[in-house]
């Protein structure tokens, strides 16, 4: 019933968008005389803040067309070089570039959003790599007979995406990069892989804001994990896929109810930024307004994740700690973090992450005891969020150097 309640209310909600939409316009028609007098500039602009808070949005596009190095735009490609039912493998080509650039895996969130939140992660990349991320499927999308997708189906995922990159590599070695909640399984995907000798071992691996051993700075999420049982999860947050989709009977946590905690989280600053929208909006200032109007179009594009991976995340990451305790296992195996030893790992937190706090993903260098210390760094973003250590300017001017230079000592 939960998902059936939203998609009525999402329903009367698209109708008011429309029609704030429609009035909005109207109002600010050149024609229209009401629309220089009274309030009717200030009705029209909250018209239109309002229809594109209540608006729903689909999956986005990357839309990345080219890049500028070194002062010449290079055209860019983007194709899929690897389907899979739960998560296509996209390749980001730049045109006119040496054919030996080092190849980054961006591992992105399976959290509820996109991979296309990690756009600007992926532009800024393509300056020095050849680009590859993993695009999660929205859940609700894929159909019942493709079976389930867990903690450790993903894993897999991971490692065979890596394997098939190093197949096209020529015998150069593949760089990983993790961004937040990934940070976890592609640990244990290198644990693994290093385990196992397997030519696919990536020779770097970022992990960025990942919640590695959440006992460290608990924040507000790790909190709400803790203080429930997982059954409470399983009851109170898992819904089945309508009949209107080709996931039709699947259990999933829906991406609403994932965007509604987060957006719940920081309530005051979201109200703030619409009504930063709307004085923009009054004053004259389109390109600011049309600023947050993109970040927002990108944030409130939601998916599904399978019920089995969240409940599996839920319960392995953030209550049983399993992976700092040793205890963890990818289908039946021990995953001995230990046994890295030929993987560089590269650390990275912000200061003011209230989503990973300070230490989370600086754990996973105190857990690599085998590791030579010049195969380890940390760097922490001053001043940045969670989402200030991949996106914007401190990333393009801070992070991204950092990870360049981390790729670059470990290439070849």
């Amino acid at each position: 019933m939960l998902y059936h309640a939203y998609e009525l209310q999402r329903s009367w909600m698209n109708s008011a968008s429309a029609l704030a939409s429609i009035s909005s316009e109207m109002l600010s028609n050149p024609a229209n005389p009401l629309g220089y007098m009274g309030a009717g500039p200030m009705v029209a602009n909250a018209l239109e803040v309002f229809a594109h808070a209540t608006a729903h949005y689909g999956k986005p596009e990357f839309g990345i067309s080219d890049v500028t190095i070194g002062g010449k735009v290079h055209a860019v490609t983007e194709t899929i070089a690897l389907h899979r039912p739960f998560g296509d493998l996209l390749q980001f080509h730049v045109e006119g570039t040496p054919a030996g650039r080092p190849r980054l895996l961006i591992v992105a969130p399976m959290s509820g959003h996109y991979a296309t939140l990690l756009r600007g992660t992926v532009e800024r990349m393509l300056e020095s790599c050849e680009v590859f991320i993993t695009d999660w499927a929205d859940a609700k999308m894929v159909p019942t007979k493709a079976g389930e997708f867990d903690l450790d189906e993903y894993i897999d995922y991971l490692i065979e995406f890596a394997e098939h990159i190093h197949g096209g590599a020529g015998g150069q070695r593949i760089h990983m990069m993790a961004v937040c909640q990934p940070s976890v399984p592609a640990f244990a995907a290198t644990a693994l892989m290093n385990l196992h000798k397997s030519p696919a071992t990536p020779a770097t691996l970022t992990m960025m804001g990942g919640p590695i051993d959440t006992r460290e700075c608990p924040t507000v999420v790790n909190n709400m994990a803790m203080q429930r049982p997982i059954e409470w999860f399983r009851q109170s947050v898992i819904a089945t896929v309508p009949m209107k989709y080709p996931g039709s009977g699947r259990r999933v946590y829906p991406g609403f109810m994932q965007l509604n905690a987060f957006m719940s989280m920081n309530l005051r600053s979201h109200m703030m930024s619409h009504y930063e929208m709307f004085k923009h909006l009054t004053a004259g200032y389109e390109a600011s307004a049309q600023a947050t109007k993109d970040f927002y179009d990108e944030y409130r594009s939601v998916c599904d994740m399978t019920a089995e991976f969240y409940l599996q995340t839920v319960e392995e990451v953030f209550q049983k700690h399993s992976i700092p305790k040793g205890e963890f296992r990818h289908k039946g195996e021990l995953v001995d973090i230990t046994q890295i030893t030929d993987t560089a790992l590269l650390a990275i937190e912000g200061e003011r992450d209230d989503i990973s706090g300070l230490g989370q993903t600086r754990a996973a260098l105190k857990l690599t005891p085998n590791l030579p210390d010049d195969m380890k760094r940390y760097y922490m973003a001053e001043g940045a969020g969670h989402y200030g250590i991949f996106n914007g300017s401190r990333w393009r001017t801070k992070v991204a150097p950092v990870v360049d230079e981390w790729i670059a000592a470990h290439s070849g």
